[in-house]
């Protein structure tokens, strides 16, 4: 996993409360057996019409100012649903890093942080400031900065979060779970070697028998 120190953008904005996570990945395609390519499906029945082919010219993503786009900020309860990891994976395969929200689902929330994306949460009335700058200025961007905890743009806004300081440090330091478990591998290793089986235990049977006969 890659880590997450600091990271400036172009914003997207999402205006819709309770964002699930079949709107923002279709039950059709969570039989993949692998991580890659779910940026293509993402939002996938809002994105395009009924054709499945044509991209939608009134959903946000497909407009041409929010092409690029790197931070998602959004309304409240954002992934709720289902517990499909495949959310996450879509959202950092489509290019988004950090996503703003008044509130997250606890277990959208929490594979975020596991595959490298960053969710910030603001109140109500900061994230309406951000949809009013992203609104009023095409090419708004903002920066987030995990290491300071803050969000910033050029025009002097600045916001304040707070993250549970050990997703903060896993995340600054790109560690997922299998990250986490290798940090002590020599432990682990240690540890096994400690608690080999005894010889006698899986001895062949020949060796078993002779030693009984003795």
């Amino acid at each position: 996993m890659q880590p997450f120190t600091k990271h400036t953008g172009l914003v997207a904005p999402m205006d819709r409360v309770n964002v699930d996570t079949d709107q923002i990945v279709p039950k059709q395609f969570i039989k993949w057996l692998t991580r890659e390519g779910y940026g293509r499906v993402l939002f996938y029945d809002w994105r395009y019409l009924a054709d499945h082919e044509t991209p939608n010219p009134d959903f946000v993503l497909n407009q041409p100012r929010y092409k690029g786009a790197s931070v998602l900020v959004a309304r409240a309860n954002f992934g709720c649903g289902s517990s499909r990891e495949h959310a996450p994976w879509a959202i950092l395969d489509y290019g988004f890093h950090a996503v703003l929200a008044p509130s997250f689902a606890d277990i959208f929330y929490n594979n975020c942080f596991k595959n490298g994306i960053l969710p910030v949460t603001l109140t109500d009335a900061q994230i309406d400031e951000v949809f009013r700058r992203v609104a009023a200025t095409e090419g708004y961007s903002l920066t987030v900065d995990l290491q300071t905890q803050t969000i910033t743009d050029d025009a002097g806004l600045r916001f304040e979060f707070n993250v549970d300081p050990f997703r903060r440090e896993c995340l600054l330091n790109g560690w997922d779970d299998i990250g986490l478990t290798l940090r002590i591998a020599d432990r682990i290793s240690a540890y096994e070697e400690s608690h080999q089986p005894s010889a006698t235990r899986y001895a062949p049977l020949e060796t078993l028998a002779a030693r009984i006969a003795r």
